[in-house]
């Protein structure tokens, strides 16, 4: 069974994101979804704990009836209502409940809000044990035939997570194109991408994967350019301090891709 954790807070982000696990769903034998939503817990002496079971029973009953609106159909849903804090609380139950994947929306229509929502996520994404999929707010499944896994080919047997990536690959068994984005790259490879490109070939045999070595200054842009001239469906990124996430929720290029794109972006614990 493939356990799919989805974090609700009743907007209209995660609501879509929550549309889009279940087309998902659909195309995985055997994948079982949670709608999961944290609520504040609040202790004050006048709070009886009659008061926090109406709190967590408002809240399930509202995750129940948003199941009951968008579940077209699929019937293995469930819904979780917690108190606590938002990340703490997501990690925690992915990891005491072995989820295979996170699917969460994320927004955004003001630069300060973007930092903000993008913050929270790369903060689940750093404390979760499973890969997180980040839903842009418009996005619709239409299928997940190409996806393209990002690189900077340094290291690559050692700082991959191909286990975690494989069991993507798995899911979903899309075409794969990797793709480094560099601004010294020229028409031969250096002896140094050559010997990495091998260590990624030989992980990712199976999967046949097209190399793509793109020379752009605007790492963002290069992606972006090469998302829309392949057609792709996602992308698989490894997160790192200074890379393409942290990248993505503070320039000026966010919105080309995690705000106002319909390619959904998986982050894959290192």
């Amino acid at each position: 069974m493939k356990q799919i954790i989805v974090p609700i807070d009743f907007s209209d982000t995660s609501v879509n994101a929550a549309k889009y696990a279940i087309e998902l769903a659909k195309n995985i034998v055997g994948a079982q979804i949670t709608l999961y939503h944290v609520y504040s817990s609040i202790s004050f002496s006048t709070l009886t704990s009659k008061d926090e079971n109406s709190r967590q029973m408002v809240s399930e009953a509202e995750l129940k009836a948003l199941k009951t609106k968008i579940e077209d159909g699929y019937d293995a849903i469930s819904c979780v209502a917690e108190p606590g804090s938002f990340v703490e609380s997501i990690s925690e139950y992915a990891l005491g409940n072995h989820a295979d994947l996170v699917i969460m929306g994320i927004t955004g229509s003001s630069k300060i809000t973007q930092v903000f929502m993008g913050t929270n996520t790369l903060n689940v994404i750093r404390n979760i044990s499973c890969p997180v999929m980040i839903i842009p707010p418009d996005a619709t499944y239409t299928g997940l035939q190409k996806v393209v896994l990002t690189s900077d080919f340094k290291d690559v047997a050692r700082t991959t997570p191909f286990a975690s990536i494989i069991k993507i690959l798995e899911l979903f068994k899309p075409h794969l194109d990797i793709l480094n984005v560099d601004s010294e790259h020229f028409v031969e490879l250096t002896d140094e991408f050559k010997l990495e490109k091998g260590a990624m070939q030989d992980k990712l045999a199976a999967y046949n994967p097209e190399f793509s070595f793109l020379r752009a200054y605007d790492f963002i842009e290069g992606i972006s350019s090469f998302v829309e001239s392949r057609n792709i469906d996602a992308i698989i990124t490894v997160p790192r301090k200074h890379g393409f996430l942290s990248q993505l929720f503070v320039t000026s290029n966010t919105k080309k891709l995690a705000y106002h794109s319909s390619v959904p972006i998986i982050a894959v614990p290192a």
